[in-house]
């Protein structure tokens, strides 16, 4: 069965760095377009970050653009996220999926994790 599963959540200072994971049973992950959501307490689920499996291009929401780096990690077939400079408003569960492309909503992914939650709290 298709699963993907996050990792690397946790509680973090303000200005602190985390690194999520996501790794999969099932699929290649080097196969498909992979996406980082998050969605935070009564808020809707927005686009955090994509790299493309089709030319390699990557997006960043704009307020994540220069503290959040998206990569591929073909020799493990996992996607991380590196978030820097975490701030109180990252805060959020983070969730990542798989497609055919770049969507910019979940629907447009074939598979999605559970999520993992990140805190950014002093």
């Amino acid at each position: 069965q298709e699963q993907l599963v996050e990792s690397g959540g946790g509680l973090v200072q303000p200005g602190g760095s985390l690194r999520l994971s996501c790794a999969a049973s099932g699929i290649t992950l080097d196969y498909y377009s992979i996406a980082w959501f998050r969605q935070a307490p009564g808020r809707e689920r927005e686009k955090v970050s994509c790299i493309s499996n089709v030319d390699g291009k990557i997006y960043y929401q704009d307020s994540m653009q220069g503290r959040f780096t998206i990569s591929r990690n073909k020799s493990s077939d996992t996607i991380n996220l590196q978030m820097n400079s975490l701030k109180v408003e990252d805060t959020a569960v983070y969730y990542c999926a798989a497609g055919a492309y770049c969507g910019n909503t979940f629907e447009d992914y074939l598979y999605w994790g559970q999520g993992t939650q990140v805190t950014v709290s002093s």
